[in-house]
């Protein structure tokens, strides 16, 4: 919906979806999807090996990936500790020449949960040598609203642990986190169908970042399109402004005086 655009650190996007690069089961399958779904950005870690059975070449993935067209948002995905994702972010600025980076810290291997208590100083730092930093969070409101404080232009937080395809487990804080914060905010990790793309955006989150939804679903392609119509699907929602909803029935069709059919069965 190009008149209206995602905006993220002052640049615009027509695409409010952002599409992860791995787990596809071929090459071929990720640029089909990559082109049906029309992505803001792709995702890419810096530690990336070359996917699946790319062409032979160190640069195999990097090159396909050029070649999408798509600007590429890399991330520091699989860092533990607060230098190493500073460094992988830096590496990663010279290798994409570019100075946007999707932050990752990792505090649980198990659940992929973000490292609190590190994530906005890594984060505070990141921004201060001149980085547009998307921060992977949790939807901690307070955790949030520090990120933003020393700088965030935006913060991604999960719907459920990546890779689930839970969908919205904490709505409730999902729904006052949007209501709270009035930068970007874009779902990252957790959503399986469309349905749950959709009803985010429709809560009036501004864009989701999508993987293994896609990655793994039977038909890839297919299933790329079917959240990318789901998220502009949101988005006209919440722009249109829903109904509010009612305790007790309501008839569609308000009745004034005596129904024609009683008159005639008289």
């Amino acid at each position: 919906m190009s008149h209206d655009p995602l905006i993220l650190y002052g640049e615009s996007f027509a695409s409010r979806l952002l599409l992860g690069t791995s787990r596809y089961p071929s090459p071929s399958t990720m640029a089909s999807a990559i082109a049906r779904a029309q992505p803001a950005m792709l995702t890419a870690s810096l530690r990336r090996q070359n996917l699946g059975a790319a062409p032979a070449g160190p640069n195999a993935f990097w090159d396909l990936l050029r070649q999408t067209g798509v600007p590429v948002l890399p991330n520091t995905a699989g860092c533990h500790g607060l230098q190493e994702a500073i460094t992988t972010a830096q590496m990663a600025r010279e290798v994409f020449d570019t100075p946007w980076i999707k932050l990752e810290l990792i505090g649980d291997d198990y659940t992929l949960q973000p490292d609190t208590l590190n994530l906005v100083e890594a984060a505070s730092r990141l921004i201060k040598d001149g980085f547009k930093v998307l921060p992977y969070c949790t939807e901690d409101l307070v955790l949030c609203q520090r990120l933003v404080d020393v700088g965030c232009q935006a913060v991604m937080p999960w719907a459920a642990p990546i890779g689930t395809g839970k969908g919205p487990i904490n709505p409730y804080a999902m729904q006052v986190l949007r209501e709270r914060l009035s930068v970007p905010l874009l779902v990252d990790a957790g959503l399986g169908r469309p349905s749950h793309a959709c009803q985010v955006m429709e809560w009036g989150y501004d864009a989701v970042l999508l993987n293994t939804a896609v990655a793994l679903a039977q038909d890839p392609v297919v299933m790329a399109g079917a959240f990318a119509d789901a998220v502009q699907a949101g988005r006209s929602a919440f722009l249109a402004g829903a109904m509010l909803e009612q305790q007790a029935a309501q008839p569609s069709t308000p009745v004034l005086g005596t129904p024609f059919w009683h008159h005639a069965q008289e």
